[in-house]
Parts: structure tokens; C-alpha cells; sequence
């Protein structure tokens, strides 16, 4: 069965441990996240795109891990 890329975008980003992204749903992504809705990965959802590279960029120095942020 082939796997659709937002099937294969989720499960690496479970691979590399993430377990929350921030982002903003819409257009071309729609995909991604009806994945996002399937997995195990938590949402923040943001109102505009630099606040979810800040929410991303505080995540990833506080933890030591990497961080996401999703935008159209």
C-alpha cells in the first residue's frame, strides 16, 4: 500500500520524537493535518505564523529537542 507524504511527514516526526507542533491549519497542508488528527502528536493552534516559530523556537531551548512549525 502506498503511503500518502503527510503519512510519511507524521511518522517521521514521530521517529524523531516530537510530540507537539505549532502551526496555523490551511490550504495546501489540509492534509498533513487531517494526519496530525490521527497520530499521537499534539497541535497548538497559533493566529499567525511567527508566533509559531517562537512557540517552536522556546519549545526546542527548553527542551533540547527539535521543534516544529506548521504554516500554509
Amino acid at each position: 500500500m502506498r503511503k500518502t507524504g503527510a503519512e510519511i511527514i507524521v511518522k517521521l516526526l514521530e521517529m524523531e520524537g516530537i510530540t507537539t507542533v505549532a502551526g496555523i491549519p490551511g490550504g495546501s497542508i489540509l492534509p498533513l493535518y487531517d494526519e496530525l488528527n490521527r497520530s499521537s502528536i499534539r497541535h497548538i493552534l497559533v493566529r499567525q505564523e511567527q508566533a509559531g516559530g517562537f512557540i517552536a523556537q522556546g519549545m526546542a531551548r527548553s527542551t533540547g529537542k527539535p521543534a516544529v512549525c506548521l504554516a500554509p
